[in-house]
């Protein structure tokens, strides 16, 4: 006698069980980052979600024994915290603020700090955010007074330092306008390099930019001190006006000078895996 043919709904089943036992086998989907993740972490991770600065620099934080839990002074790197214990540094309590990624076009006669005691406009006269947050918010990197253009802002410790780690290569742009016209060998003498007090420096990529040969545009992955302004000084002209117009990928399409916009989640991920940092979810 021939079986009996199982029917298509029996073999569907089938798939949909072998389809199951795969993904139980291949295991879970990327892990993510949470902004405000439930249950203990390593109190260097809760002291920069609290805007101290990064893993790094909160390690120190707590080596220097400027750190106590719950009352007791902590130098255990390891220790974990859990949202029901008492943070202080320095005496202060602390607690892990909201993430927050803003991306400022920096005028002139401004101070990128986030105070002065000059009285001089710094950067975060220019975002209005509430208060808590903007407490916790610390631009990354610097830009001198005078120049202009592209700066992320952010309470994101980790992010903020391998951004301005030199060996993770953040890419700036700069638009640079020189008080002479150079020559096709000067820029042959940036990309090969020049030297500087704190050592030799080249650029990525260096190119005229529309008539006359006083305007360059120049690509870098260092940030030193003003690094620019001394490379050209280094081939014997000098910088009239300086604008950083790109930023680790970050440009500053319809953002007017002196503006500010956050960032979109898409932007922020695409930031933090360039960094080899996992994404967040909003």
């Amino acid at each position: 006698m021939p079986k009996p043919r199982k029917s298509g709904g029996d073999a569907s089943v089938r798939r949909r069980h072998q389809a199951e036992r795969k993904n139980r086998q291949s295991g879970p989907p990327e892990s993510v980052e949470r902004p405000d993740p439930e249950g203990p972490v390593r109190l260097n991770k809760f002291l920069a979600r609290a805007g101290v600065g990064s893993r790094r620099e909160a390690d120190e934080i707590i080596a220097a024994g400027r750190v106590a839990i719950n009352g007791t002074v902590s130098t255990e790197l390891g220790v974990r915290v859990g949202p029901d214990d008492r943070v202080e540094v320095d005496g202060q309590p602390i607690a892990p603020t909201d993430l927050a990624y803003i991306l400022l076009n920096k005028p002139t006669n401004t101070v990128t700090t986030v105070s002065d005691d000059r009285g001089r406009q710094t950067v975060m006269d220019l975002v209005a955010i509430p208060g808590r947050l903007k407490s916790a918010l610390f631009p990354v990197g610097r830009l001198d007074r005078q120049t202009t253009g592209a700066l992320l802002l952010t309470t994101d410790g980790d992010l903020a330092h391998r951004l301005m780690h030199p060996s993770y290569g953040a890419v700036k742009l700069y638009l640079v306008d020189l008080d002479a016209p150079v020559t096709e060998a000067d820029l042959e003498r940036l990309r090969r390099g020049v030297d500087l007090d704190d050592g030799p420096a080249s650029a990525d990529h260096v190119a005229f930019v529309g008539e006359g040969r006083q305007r360059i545009g120049m690509q870098l992955h260092e940030g030193r001190n003003r690094q620019v302004r001394r490379m050209i000084e280094a081939i014997g002209r000098r910088v009239v006006a300086l604008d950083r117009v790109g930023y680790a990928g970050l440009d500053l399409t319809d953002l007017r000078r002196g503006r500010w916009r956050r960032l979109e989640p898409h932007e922020v991920n695409t930031l933090r895996r360039s960094v080899k940092l996992k994404p967040v979810v909003f």
